[in-house]
């Protein structure tokens, strides 16, 4: 379902145990996240790096049918992954291994996404935290849903 290609991405890179392990906290929790880091008290110090959060960016449904004038059967859907790094060579070896491992996993399971387009941001700095980070861009195709149409909507 597009509304939640995020959570395909999420589990590609869960796939990957190697990325995993290198993005842990020490105590063998990957700090991946979804949307955004929770942070339980406001005063809490940053989230030390290394650390990927998967986003939901949005989506545009291709409207493009003669079946249905207010929504086609595709949809685009933005994802965006930021890596986040203590040192530029770590976030090199780390967004690399990141985009091996979605274009593998996409390769070697059945997922939603039909199709995707990626890109890549410049690599920033953050002085205060300090780390380095660097966003790569996903643009999917998916299905709008994944309802048997004899069925119906679910609504």
């Amino acid at each position: 379902m597009s509304l939640a290609t995020d959570t395909i991405f999420i589990r590609a890179l869960q796939s990957n145990r190697n990325l995993m392990a290198l993005i842990s906290d020490g105590s063998g929790q990957p700090r991946l996240y979804g949307t955004a880091i929770p942070m339980p008290e406001e005063d809490a110090d940053n989230v030390p790096a290394p650390y990927i959060i998967v986003t939901f960016d949005g989506l545009t449904n291709d409207n493009t049918t003669k079946d249905d004038p207010y929504e086609g059967d595709e949809d685009s859907v933005n994802i965006g992954i930021e890596v986040t790094a203590r040192d530029l060579d770590e976030l090199h070896g780390l967004t690399q291994m990141v985009r091996d491992t979605i274009l593998s996993y996409m390769h070697e399971n059945e997922t939603d996404v039909d199709d995707y387009t990626f890109s890549a941001q410049a690599i920033m700095y953050d002085a205060d935290k300090p780390c380095w980070f660097h966003v790569l861009n996903y643009l999917c195709d998916t299905k709008r849903d994944i309802h048997d149409e004899d069925q119906g909507s679910e609504l």
